[in-house]
């Protein structure tokens, strides 16, 4: 199915449950390690990842066209795990940077993660970024996202874009460096 079939077939309610399917198999793996960067815990980006797709199934009639279908996603995506963070740092009863620092210290008992020590120091270098740059830097060295999807999905210049990559990579590099 393409695209503007899902869409249209979502929205009509003509064959919706094929439709939903088709969508989610298309962007679950994408969606899931964008969350995956956000959350960091297996666990917690499988939760994130079906309340996004319940939130796209629920409310994809006011989906309107004007940017692309996964760009709308990926927001509602990134709004999903920023909830789930606040939600799991109010039931921890800490703030949400001391729950960020709980989690990337977990990270290394987390059977699903798969990285080593080096790739523990650039979790942590990413977490020290302003949530914009961090972003910003999750999308385009992660996802290798275009700026322009960039720009469509957080609603911000191509060049401010740019200028906070730049920002972030500078920061991370002196972290790295540091630690």
């Amino acid at each position: 199915m393409t695209e503007e079939e899902i869409i249209s077939n979502l929205q009509q309610g003509k064959r919706k449950e094929e439709a939903f399917a088709a969508l989610v198999e298309q962007h679950k793996v994408r969606l899931y390690w964008h969350i995956r960067n956000l959350v960091k815990i297996h666990e917690d980006a499988d939760d994130v990842l079906q309340n996004t797709f319940i939130k796209v199934f629920k409310n994809i009639k006011n989906f309107k066209g004007e940017s692309k279908l996964y760009s709308w996603m990926y927001r509602i995506a990134t709004n999903e795990s920023i909830t789930f963070l606040n939600k799991k740092a109010k039931k921890k009863n800490i703030s949400v940077p001391e729950l960020k620092d709980f989690i990337l210290n977990s990270l290394e008992s987390d059977v699903y993660f798969e990285g080593d020590a080096i790739e523990l120091k650039l979790q942590k270098a990413i977490e020290t970024l302003p949530d914009k740059q961090k972003q910003v830097f999750l999308m385009k060295y992660f996802e290798n996202l275009p700026y322009k999807d960039i720009s469509e999905i957080l609603n911000t210049s191509e060049g401010a874009l740019k200028s906070n990559y730049h920002h972030a990579t500078k920061k991370i590099e002196k972290y790295l460096k540091n630690n």
